[in-house]
């Protein structure tokens, strides 16, 4: 089997993978739609996730980076399911995770059309723009992975995992691992997608570590029974 097969069915294997990454979501916001609150979950792994989708879907069109199209179609999938988890975070968040994502996406909205306009009307090779548009890729695509790291304080500090998203670390990190081997066995490695997703997989190891501590090692008060506080017993007066 030569070179260029091998990277190909790697590269549809990961597809399958980044396709269980965008679904692996999907638990999370059943709870939420049930309890019609997104409780101490955050939006910024998804906010994250949009941006990094969104610039990949710019990087494998045929003007930027040709011969893509497995990049393109996992990120355009990708950039579906993600709009519409932040669609229903926005419906049961409260007020000011609203007005902060407003801010996030006008932000990234703002950095795209920056990235984009100038990119395709300055830049005339595709090499160049190759370069120029997976650099900034490599920066969305590690904050991406490191996102779900945004609880990781809580989970410190409460010395619980429940709101950190497991099945979206566990997918990144095997995500990450087989988009590496994709960029690796290009005929000159792509180090657009090596890097970030080498880093991603290190990132996703450091969440399931936590994860599985806190779950399994030193779950806290998690089996300790709560403390009943009772009313404070008052005398009448004689």
């Amino acid at each position: 089997m030569q070179d260029h097969q091998i990277r190909f069915i790697v590269g549809i294997i990961g597809n399958i993978i980044s396709a269980f990454l965008f679904i692996s979501p999907s638990p999370v916001f059943w709870r939420i739609c049930k309890n019609k609150s997104t409780q101490e979950f955050h939006p910024y792994p998804y906010l994250a996730t949009l941006m990094n989708c969104i610039l990949w879907v710019f990087y494998g069109i045929p003007i930027v980076h040709p011969d893509s199209t497995l990049v393109v179609s996992i990120n355009g999938f990708g950039l579906a399911l993600t709009l519409i988890y932040l669609s229903i975070f926005f419906y049961y968040t409260t007020k000011r995770n609203r007005v902060i994502m407003c801010l996030v996406l006008l932000a990234e909205a703002v950095a795209f059309t920056s990235i984009c306009i100038p990119t395709l009307l300055t830049v005339h090779t595709h090499g160049e723009r190759s370069t120029i548009v997976g650099t900034i890729c490599i920066v969305f695509g590690i904050i991406m992975y490191g996102s779900p790291l945004t609880v990781a304080w809580k989970v410190i500090k409460t010395k619980s995992a429940e709101f950190l998203p497991i099945w979206l670390c566990l997918t990144g990190f095997v995500n990450g691992i087989i988009w590496f081997a994709y960029a690796c066995l290009s005929k000159k490695i792509d180090i657009n997608i090596a890097l970030p997703n080498g880093i991603g997989a290190l990132l996703g190891f450091i969440q399931i570590c936590i994860y599985g501590y806190y779950t399994f090692i030193n779950p806290g008060n998690k089996d300790k029974p709560a403390e009943v506080q009772l009313p404070e017993k008052k005398t009448l007066p004689v």
